[in-house]
């Protein structure tokens, strides 16, 4: 062995998490999420359709994008493998706005951990506006509910817990 060897370290932070869980089209149910282009979807509706000359039913998935809104379409035979996104939902304490663009809020958790990478949300385009004029300057106590998935953190939703 040379001397090398000691420079040499492996460096990992997520410890391998997977984003995403492989599963077949017919065991989706409405409600949960899949991935559709990448992106994690919420299933809104599921139609089957009969077995055809080929011998697949097929699933007809309508959905809306996690982070965006937009309502996405997608059939896939059912025996056929898709992905199934892993959504995490966490709820923090607003601390603080940042004054400048691109407005990072200053966030705890419920054991008091900070977390300051989250941005304000750009999307329902009035949710911004919303938790702005709810924390009043600190004047409220509110809390965020933050939602990651396939590497994407956006806040969803607030709720005043104290005036």
């Amino acid at each position: 062995m040379s001397g090398d060897d000691e420079d040499y370290t492996i460096e990992n932070s997520d410890a391998g998490a997977a984003l995403a869980t492989p599963i077949s089209a017919g065991e989706l149910k409405k409600g949960g999420y899949m991935l559709i282009k990448g992106r994690p979807c919420k299933i809104l509706s599921i139609s089957v359709s009969k077995t055809g000359k080929h011998g697949h039913a097929k699933c007809n998935f309508e959905t809306t994008d996690i982070f965006n809104g937009k309502k996405v379409m997608d059939m896939i035979p059912s025996t056929h493998g898709t992905s199934e996104p892993i959504v995490k939902k966490t709820e923090y304490e607003l601390l603080n706005i940042d004054d400048d663009e691109p407005y990072f809020l200053n966030l705890s958790d419920e054991s008091g951990e900070p977390r300051d990478d989250v941005k304000l949300p750009t999307w329902p385009e009035d949710l911004a506006q919303q938790i702005r004029d709810d924390w009043n300057e600190g004047e409220n106590v509110v809390m965020v509910t933050v939602q990651e998935s396939m590497g994407i953190t956006e806040v969803v939703s607030h709720k005043i817990v104290q005036e």
